[in-house]
């Protein structure tokens, strides 16, 4: 049985025995923050448990090193849905250790995409339309200065209205352990 038909299986029993009632809440952060953070498998449940969030508390925004990479892209514009449709008042960027985007280079991900058929052709194609692959197929040395960049892009947004706070903090995928990167304002941490 195929991964999507097992899913599919399943969820007809989740509906059916009404499971979704334990998940339910509305559409509004009841915690009024915003998360970008990366889609790395091992943050899905260890993320969530190690700021103390439940479902509902936030809008978490996922993608590959938790990178905005244009300021008015999907995640940027995701973002700014969440502040002013759906009310959040705080944005969190959290990136990790570990982290597949660290040291991804471009020649190596293109020698990728050919052994899986994609011709030359194609990759003239995209370059001569303008996109510079290698700029985005190359990922960050330092997932410091990769969540300093994003935080910097989310404050300096001339739609981020004023009062909006901007975290960076990177987790540790093993332990679960935060380090900050830029907090906007002071924090006491009790051992």
């Amino acid at each position: 049985m195929s991964t999507i038909s097992k899913i599919m299986e399943h969820n007809q029993t989740f509906v059916k025995d009404e499971v979704y009632r334990d998940f339910e809440t509305t559409k509004f952060p009841d915690k009024k923050m915003v998360i970008l953070t990366c889609m790395d498998t091992r943050l899905t449940e260890l993320l969530p448990k190690a700021i103390g969030f439940c479902n509902g508390d936030a809008k978490i925004i996922k993608n590959a090193g938790a990178l905005i990479s244009h300021p008015f892209g999907s995640v940027m514009r995701s973002i700014l849905v969440a502040i002013y449709e759906l009310g959040a008042e705080e944005v969190c960027v959290i990136g990790h250790k570990d982290c597949g985007m660290s040291g991804l280079r471009h020649d190596s991900f293109l020698d990728k995409v050919k052994e899986k058929g994609i011709d030359q052709n194609q990759l003239d194609f995209l370059r001569s339309a303008g996109i510079d692959l290698e700029k985005w197929l190359t990922g960050f040395d330092r997932v410091e200065d990769s969540v300093a960049h994003s935080v910097a892009l989310v404050r300096n947004h001339p739609l981020l209205p004023e009062g909006i706070k901007v975290h960076g903090l990177v987790i540790d995928p093993h332990t679960g352990g935060l380090t900050t990167v830029e907090i906007q304002e002071s924090i006491t941490v009790q051992h």
